[in-house]
């Protein structure tokens, strides 16, 4: 199940979410943009970017990870990762703060006494999902954040809950918006079951939602990637036979790099080479 897409799609729908995990939130929450970034050299790409409004004079952004398995560098890299953008941006914000998102405390990394002082203080917030309570008395969109974490014989019934809570307490578009949601979240949950199963499970029809559509054109996007990979593999083994020598790392690159259409064209094409020189002068043209 691929919960962080999952949150950071809930993030994007609904970016005050966050801020009704914390206890002391900031004052224009709702005004909040939800973004990812990325910091160059060295290089890291930080997913769950909260950035104050612009107009409103240098505000706190807040960085946001969403963790479901045990990463014994995290708090090192994502406070790397904080202190490093904030470096770069000090002149558009006045502070920074990073909220943690865990299943249970289980998944915690082991080794926490190196960063005891942020740990104990007010920049870091850790959330434990099952720890927030029932989750028929939570609001909706943070009820559909514990929804990812329940076991699958309890998901069903909690899932046709929201659905009817979210169309009985929410505008219109509101509920198209969690019902895609909740869809999103029970599809991934449920990978084996079939498109009726889920249908019946929740008593929607999916093919009605966009979601659907989504995982069916992804379903197709993941065959085409499939087949990429293979051809680039049958490729440069091809090559190293035809040139006697295992290709570097650097064109194996290169050639995985490749789209599906000139990995066609090379396959056509690396019959004429005689060399790997051939090879590069071809790869660079393109």
């Amino acid at each position: 199940m691929r919960r962080d897409s999952i949150f950071y799609k809930l993030f994007q729908q609904f970016p005050p979410l966050l801020f009704e995990l914390l206890k002391h939130p900031p004052k224009n929450a709702e005004s909040y943009r939800f973004d990812s970034v990325a910091i160059k050299e060295p290089r890291f790409e930080i997913d769950g970017v909260f950035l104050p409004p612009v107009d409103q004079g240098a505000g706190i952004v807040y960085f946001c990870e969403v963790q479901f398995q045990r990463d014994e560098q995290l708090y090192e890299r994502v406070f790397a990762e904080s202190s490093l953008y904030f470096y770069r941006n000090s002149t558009k914000f006045i502070d920074w703060q990073a909220v943690i998102i865990y299943p249970s405390r289980s998944i915690e990394q082991t080794n926490t006494h190196p960063h005891r002082s942020l740990l104990n203080g007010e920049q870091l917030h850790r959330v434990y999902l099952d720890e927030l309570g029932d989750i028929r008395s939570l609001p909706v969109w943070v009820a559909l954040m514990v929804l990812t974490t329940l076991e699958e014989e309890k998901a069903p019934a909690e899932a046709r809950y929201l659905l009817t809570k979210s169309s009985q307490e929410t505008s219109s578009s509101s509920s198209r918006t969690i019902i895609e949601m909740i869809t999103t979240i029970m599809v991934y949950k449920f990978e084996a079951l079939s498109r009726k199963e889920v249908e019946q499970m929740l008593g929607i029809t999916l093919k009605e939602t966009r979601v659907y559509r989504e995982i069916k054109e992804e379903g197709r996007e993941e065959g085409r990637e499939e087949g990429r990979e293979v051809m680039a593999n049958a490729i440069c083994r091809q090559l190293s036979k035809r040139f006697g020598q295992e290709l570097s790392a650097e064109i194996r690159d290169s050639v995985f790099g490749l789209s599906l259409t000139v990995l066609e064209d090379l396959s056509e094409t690396l019959l004429d080479f005689t060399s790997v020189a051939d090879l590069q002068a071809w790869l660079a043209a393109r």
